[in-house]
């Protein structure tokens, strides 16, 4: 069986907001997907706008599968991403976009990951996130110059765990920005797993539903065989 490839595209960005709170993208959303992918035979590669070590927010020693990746020659790889300007999204099966609260300073605007969104989708590739990551689809129009997002089943981190987490932080409400794109947004309760599938398009709702986007991308890339 050909090996599958998904390429984890991470933040540049330590601080966000008035308050310059200290963050990055958030460690169990990288550590469980990885898990995931990494039982299931599939390769992990990893680039952000800037390339080099993406900082990180949320890291656990409790939890068994962070301690693990943080100790993995996965995190030494992640350690040297690479510059997205010089990576080609067509050479890979997937890439996805782990959350944390620096994607809103940075994923959230970058023209190299709008661009390879976009190249992503139009390749017929799987385009998945978590919790703050779908931040990465504003922005992005399709040839015919519609949101990708318009009228597509998604969810992200949500206005209910934003009041409690960090709207002093963050330059607007994400859940709010979709709905504005034109995308059919849904959410748990706060904290709770949920994952949307639409297609090639999958999404994770907060750090709870990284583990089920891991197996959902899993799902999406065998079916694909």
């Amino acid at each position: 069986m050909t090996v599958k490839h998904v390429l984890f595209i991470l933040t540049n960005a330590a601080e966000i907001g008035p308050n310059k709170r200290a963050t990055g993208y958030y460690y169990p959303e990288v550590a469980h997907p990885f898990e995931v992918l990494d039982a299931a035979g599939i390769a992990v590669e990893y680039a952000s706008p800037q390339g080099g070590n993406p900082p990180f927010d949320g890291y656990d020693a409790e939890d068994d599968v962070q301690r693990t990746f943080s100790e993995s020659a996965a995190v030494r790889r992640m350690a040297r991403s690479r510059k997205l300007s010089d990576v080609d999204v067509l050479d890979y099966d997937a890439i996805f976009f782990p959350g944390g609260l620096g994607p809103m300073v940075d994923i959230a605007s970058d023209p190299e990951v709008k661009r390879a969104v976009l190249r992503a989708w139009n390749g017929g590739k799987i385009v998945a996130a978590v919790c703050h990551g779908p931040v990465a689809l504003l922005g992005v129009n399709l040839d015919d110059g519609t949101p990708l997002v318009k009228g597509r089943q998604l969810t992200s981190f949500s206005n209910a765990e934003e009041e409690g987490y960090a709207k002093a932080d963050v330059p607007f409400m994400l859940e709010d920005a979709l709905r504005e794109a034109g995308a059919q947004y849904a959410s748990a309760d706060p904290w709770q797993a949920k994952v949307v599938v639409d297609g090639r398009l999958i999404t994770g709702q907060n750090p709870a539903s990284g583990g089920a986007v891991g197996e959902a991308i899993v799902a999406a890339l065998q079916e694909g065989n």
